[in-house]
């Protein structure tokens, strides 16, 4: 189950701007640290701040094949799925000012720890009911431009690593069945995992049974090797074993115009 070719371009001419209070770090470090080794930390997790981000202008990322409209607005995605925890902080700035943006509705969709996604279950191998929902929703970001979502730590399915997908909506209206509609989509790209701690997570027992070849982050068709810049996550420990999860963290700084 792959991204289509036709899906393994960037969609447009916009540019959104991705920073972490890491960046600076990596950019420091340059050559010493490779790139699959980037955004891994292991101090314990702090919310990032937009006023001390550098930004770094890149292209957006593929939507791929599994979007669905009309997902819930919720802060915790995972329903009955296992995997170890993974609690994401996105913040979102503006690009030019890199103040926070409120209200802003920061929406995920990923695989589970079977690389399946909900809606199209079956298309890497597996056979699990299929609701429609799991693994996907959003939530609007607070004053400081932050959205917190607690989900698990991706499977990963053939041809692709693991990764999150992300779109950052405005103006959008909340509906009584508690998903939303309309808006203007600012944003579309996905969050990578350092493959330090994927190889790591791919050796517990609940994600060892995806017995589907794994795409590493170096031979990925869509990651760059940019670090942040290609949306690469800070992550951090929630624990002292890997099964306790961890806590990932990124800036999106976007386009309004």
């Amino acid at each position: 189950m792959t991204d289509n070719s036709k899906n393994d371009t960037p969609i447009g001419r916009r540019t959104v701007l991705l920073a972490t209070g890491a960046t600076a770090a990596t950019l420091a470090v340059g050559a010493a640290v490779s790139p699959a080794d980037q955004g891994t930390q292991e101090t314990g997790a702090t919310a990032p701040v937009a006023a001390a981000a550098v930004c770094t202008l890149t292209k957006e990322l593929t939507e791929g094949p599994y979007y669905l409209d009309g997902q819930y607005v919720r802060s915790d995605i995972r329903e009955d799925k296992a995997g170890i925890p993974l609690k994401l902080t996105l913040t979102v700035v503006d690009d030019d000012t890199c103040t926070p943006l409120k209200n802003a509705l920061v929406e995920v969709w990923q695989a589970d720890a079977l690389g399946e996604y909900s809606g199209f279950v079956g298309d890497n191998g597996h056979d699990e009911p299929d609701n429609g929902t799991f693994l996907r929703g959003g939530v609007l970001t607070d004053a400081r431009g932050v959205a917190a979502i607690t989900t698990v730590y991706p499977g990963w399915y053939r041809g692709r690593c693991v990764h999150i997908h992300v779109k950052v909506h405005t103006d959008v209206t909340l509906t009584p069945d508690g998903s939303f509609t309309g808006g203007h989509e600012l944003h579309t790209g996905q969050l990578f995992f350092a493959e330090t701690i994927t190889t790591k997570v791919a050796a517990l027992s609940t994600y060892k049974v995806n017995t589907v070849p794994r795409t590493t982050l170096a031979r990925d068709s869509i990651y760059d090797d940019g670090g942040a810049a290609s949306g690469l996550l800070t992550l951090t420990p929630l624990g002292s074993t890997t099964s306790a999860g961890y806590a990932g963290t990124l800036t999106l700084g976007v386009e309004q115009g």
